[in-house]
């Protein structure tokens, strides 16, 4: 009896599947059968500028794999990386930044992990997505504040960034000090700081900052006026690294979400607000 009722379970399962062949993707497909090895819930950390993006692909994830429950934090990516040092349970950490996953990844240049942090499961690590920094206003411009250099001019009266441990206030420090603007606008009290990304975001739709620099992504899903956009001259590259951390109870179903975030059909919601995949 026990050997029919496991035929009998193969079959049913195999119906399951079949319906997916013609209104799916391949690709989606596959992980489906690679997720469904059994119940899992998924803990994911995600830089905050993800929050609309990882929100959609959350429902889509029900149908892919609906034994997978996926829970998810969002935050700034240093905090999520404390937390995890601290012993969070987290299966798959995203970072807006290099340096945050690098300070976890025991492979890393030991300048920037220099606690020799062991996280990241060997073999997992991936470059999944990149952004772009910009330059927003609030709605109508009431500054009329146009580019980067208007920072020097009476227009702008303050400025919003993310704060020194952020990956977003990172690139924004970048930026200003490679316009040799940063200490002037610290000295004139011209910046006030957010947390995350969002927080930054906010200040600017609020109209509580003349400008702000944030996420091409962020300033899309906030429907802000962007201005300007930094160069490779102004700050390097936006890389959002993804990894499963080694400290997860289920890597295999964690391994399975990190390969569905590779698909068409999730990179159809990444593109949709701006981010592009790492060529």
């Amino acid at each position: 009896m026990m050997k029919l009722r496991k035929v009998f379970a193969c079959v049913t399962m195999c119906f399951m599947v079949l319906p997916l062949a013609g209104c799916g993707t391949s690709q989606a497909t596959e992980t489906k059968e690679n997720a469904e090895a059994a119940e899992a819930t998924l803990n994911v950390f995600a830089a905050a500028s993800m929050i609309e993006t990882l929100t959609e692909i959350q429902e889509m994830y029900k149908e892919v794999a609906p034994n997978v429950t996926l829970v998810f934090n969002f935050d700034s990516s240093g905090t999520l990386k404390t937390q995890i040092q601290e012993g969070a349970d987290c299966d798959v950490f995203i970072s807006a930044a290099q340096k945050q996953m690098n300070q976890l990844d025991k492979d890393a240049d030991p300048e920037v992990n220099t606690e020799g942090l062991d996280y990241v499961l060997e073999g997992t690590r991936i470059n999944l997505l990149e952004n772009k920094v910009v330059l927003a206003v609030p709605d109508g411009n009431p500054k009329g504040i146009e580019s980067f250099a208007d920072f020097g001019t009476d227009k702008l009266s303050l400025l919003a960034l993310g704060n020194e441990d952020v990956p977003v206030g990172q690139y924004s420090e970048e930026i200003l000090t490679n316009l040799g603007m940063l200490d002037q606008l610290e000295q004139e009290n011209k910046i006030t700081y957010g947390s995350n990304v969002k927080e930054v975001t906010t200040q600017v739709s609020e109209a509580a900052a003349d400008a702000g620099i944030i996420y091409a992504t962020d300033a899309y899903s906030a429907g802000l006026p962007v201005v300007a956009q930094a160069d490779d001259t102004m700050c390097k590259q936006v890389i959002y690294p993804a990894a499963v951390l080694n400290i997860s109870e289920n890597q295999d179903a964690a391994e399975a979400f990190l390969d569905y975030l590779k698909t068409d059909d999730c990179m159809k919601v990444f593109e949709e607000v701006g981010f592009t995949a790492v060529k």
